[in-house]
């Protein structure tokens, strides 16, 4: 079975290029943003991806090297997820829900030898997990500090009823986490059905396996379930106790 899938060579950067063209020409017919949107994100793409496959060829040799690339990848995260939700400086909170859902899941799949401990396998797996719980998180942190600052006054009169403040934030904060939630749990309910993610397609594509690619998803799948329940939770906590705020 052959698997040369997107090899690179001049059919694929034609490909792409007539591709970021069309969706340019799209763009300037239908009148949206402005047409060079997607040729400049595309060639910022390109760019990134080139220099991140040169990074990980690398990587991937050796376990510290894997190790060294995750911990960029989180602090990037970290920065991004406190961007994202708007917060400022307090948004670096953020990096202690991040550690939290990621711990959850690493842990287990390495202690147990179902994600064997070598650069090959950390660096998708902790990359995929770490990608979605960054924007749980981000989202949930943004939700709540949105219901903060919108429903004050359902703050107020809980506080006026005796509740400590961080009991009177959790009020509005806690009908924010399903929201943050939803996006993974659709996908995990969908999967198979809807769509093929890409685990299952990488795998799928390298060994020609679908059980043991089915096999993956899932594992990523509940693995995702877990990091961004836990590091939503957190998030929450943060905001409620005034960590996280605007």
């Amino acid at each position: 079975m052959s698997t040369a899938l997107a090899e690179p060579g001049f059919a694929l950067v034609a490909l792409c290029a007539a591709m970021a063209l069309a969706a340019a020409l799209v763009y300037r017919v239908a009148g949206l943003d402005r047409a060079l949107s997607v040729p400049s994100a595309a060639l910022r793409g390109a760019a990134q991806l080139a220099v991140v496959s040169l990074i990980l060829a690398a990587a991937l040799r050796h376990l510290w090297s894997a190790i060294a690339v995750l911990v960029v990848m989180f602090v990037a995260a970290s920065v991004t997820a406190a961007r994202r939700s708007r917060s400022g400086r307090s948004g670096l909170w953020l990096t202690a829900a991040l550690a939290v859902g990621i711990t959850a899941v690493l842990t287990p799949m390495l202690a147990s030898g179902v994600v064997p401990l070598e650069g090959v396998a950390l660096i998708p797996i902790g990359g995929i997990v770490l990608g979605n719980t960054m924007t749980a998180t981000s989202l949930a942190a943004k939700r709540a500090l949105d219901a903060v600052d919108q429903r004050r006054g359902e703050v107020e009169a809980a506080l006026s009823l005796g509740l400590e403040e961080r009991d009177s934030r959790m009020l509005v904060v806690h009908d924010t986490a399903s929201d943050a939630l939803l996006p993974g749990l659709d996908q995990t309910r969908t999967v198979g059905l809807v769509t093929l993610p890409g685990a299952f397609v990488g795998v799928l594509l390298a060994s020609g396996s679908a059980v043991q690619a089915g096999a993956v998803q899932i594992l990523v799948l509940v693995g995702l379930l877990l990091a961004q329940t836990c590091s939503v939770a957190t998030t929450m906590e943060l905001v409620a106790r005034g960590l996280v705020r605007r």
